[in-house]
């Protein structure tokens, strides 16, 4: 049987981006709780973990708009290495902590996170076709978001005290240093996608795949290609489909922040959780990455069995979403104290903090976060086939922003002004998702109703 090179090239870049996350998604997780804990031995040391992040998504999102040039030049695997090796620097960085060394590993994160994601979305686009994409993305987010499980259960049984201490946090950071760099060299082995149609034109076509790859871009035409990535990109993101789905981005990057450094952070805040609330941290972030490897799985094979030969199925998932996302932020406004999301509070919020409420608020932020995303995902690798470095730049893009807005205002607010803006925007990305996915769909199954009449007329002709 031959084996499928494509499917492996995906599975490559899946376990790589785990290991890679493993290391990122854990010190995100707790990178506000561990720069306290340094703070509160080195009054002199005034980095913020809030601060940190808003740094790295205003860098991603400024650096996404270069990110298809940069592309266009190197291809998309050159971009994900130099990506990865951004993320293993910041992670090493913690070894030697130092404010100004922090903030700008921060913004060098930023950069690499740009080249790593837009990369990502273009081979991954080029390693499927319309009846694979919606499980590959499936498959990648689950494999992807699994990340959660192996760093945050080391944290879980490291930050047993109350207190984390110097020798704690250096074994940490070194364990996750040692996780970057061994994802890194596993994304630098990435091989050419073998020659296909591209996704749109294969569409209701059967495969027809040859032992050739795809050629890189060629140097001599660079800065020309790199130009005409960049004017495409901003025509790409006046146009209206755009616009609507930035919608949904945006929510995307603001329960992105809540979800991967706000929350997990409020819940080793409440001292009401119990003397083991700092361990807690580590086991939300299982929680999460339970639901995100769920939510990925389930729709990744129900969107690969329901939505064959490109038919976006992808609405009733994001509904799914909605209402599994309003339950968790419910569960949060009762559980948890205003002032959570700041510093240690002996503070409660509506009900006596319960640690079990909390770990299912997070396995339902996860379950809830993945549902949009893979579904974002099919959805871009299908529509933009063609443009898939600028979608998924521009995806990105709009992403960071909301995060980096979002960590600068989580120093200022408390946790129910912060939830109501998650369920604002909420609500306006998934009309927005719902609105184009099922216009594209509409005009998908009026294209193959054409056809086949077209070919039916062609063969009563013939007859």
């Amino acid at each position: 049987m031959e084996i499928d090179k494509r499917f492996l090239n995906v599975l490559m870049l899946s376990f790589g981006f785990m290991l890679v996350f493993t290391a990122f998604q854990t010190m995100g997780n707790i990178e506000k709780t561990v720069l306290v804990s340094i703070k509160n031995e080195d009054p002199s040391f005034d980095g913020d973990g809030y601060t940190s992040l808003a740094i790295i998504y205003a860098a991603l999102a400024i650096c996404n708009w270069l990110a298809p040039s940069f592309i266009s030049m190197t291809g998309p695997r050159v971009a994900i290495f130099i990506g990865a090796c951004c993320y293993a620097f910041f992670i090493a960085s913690f070894l030697s902590p130092s404010a100004k060394f922090l903030y700008t590993a921060s913004a060098i994160l930023g950069f690499g996170g740009s080249l790593i994601w837009t990369g990502h979305g273009q081979y991954l686009t080029e390693n499927s076709d319309s009846e694979t994409m919606s499980r590959n993305a499936g498959l990648f987010w689950a494999i992807f978001q699994s990340s959660l499980f192996a760093g945050n259960l080391f944290v879980y049984f490291m930050f047993t005290e109350a207190t984390i201490d110097a020798v704690t946090r250096r074994h940490v950071f070194w364990v996750l240093t040692a996780l970057s760099i061994l994802g890194t060299l596993l994304l630098a082995f990435l091989r050419r996608p073998p020659f296909r149609l591209s996704l749109g034109e294969a569409e209701g076509v059967s495969s027809a795949d040859k032992e050739l790859s795809i050629p890189e871009p060629q140097g001599q035409k660079g800065y020309l290609a790199a130009w005409n990535a960049f004017k495409d990109a901003l025509k790409l993101f006046t146009t209206c489909k755009m616009m609507l789905l930035s919608l949904t981005f945006i929510y995307t990057g603001l329960a992105l922040t809540f979800f991967s450094g706000v929350y997990s952070s409020s819940i080793g805040f409440t001292e009401a959780m119990g003397e083991k609330r700092k361990s807690l941290v580590g086991l939300s972030g299982i929680c999460i990455g339970i639901g995100e490897v769920v939510g990925g799985a389930i729709f990744g094979i129900l969107a690969s069995r329901t939505g064959t030969l490109g038919r976006c199925t992808g609405w009733p998932v994001v509904i799914t979403g909605f209402f599994v996302s309003l339950f968790a932020y419910i569960t949060i406004l009762l559980n948890l104290p205003n002032n959570s999301p700041f510093t240690d509070t002996n503070q409660v919020g509506f009900i006596n903090p319960l640690p079990v409420l909390a770990m299912f608020g997070s396995l339902t932020l996860g379950f809830g976060d993945a549902c949009f995303n893979t579904q974002i995902y099919s959805l871009l690798g299908v529509i933009y086939a063609k443009e898939s470095a600028p979608a998924f730049a521009l995806f990105k893009f709009t992403q960071s922003v909301a995060a980096a807005i979002s960590f600068i205002y989580s120093s200022y607010i408390g946790l129910h002004v912060q939830l109501s803006i998650l369920f604002v925007s909420m609500i306006l990305g998934t009309v927005a998702f719902c609105f184009v996915e099922r216009r594209q769909s509409k005009r998908r199954n009026s294209d193959y109703t054409e056809t086949e009449t077209t070919l039916g007329n062609s063969i009563g002709i013939e007859g």
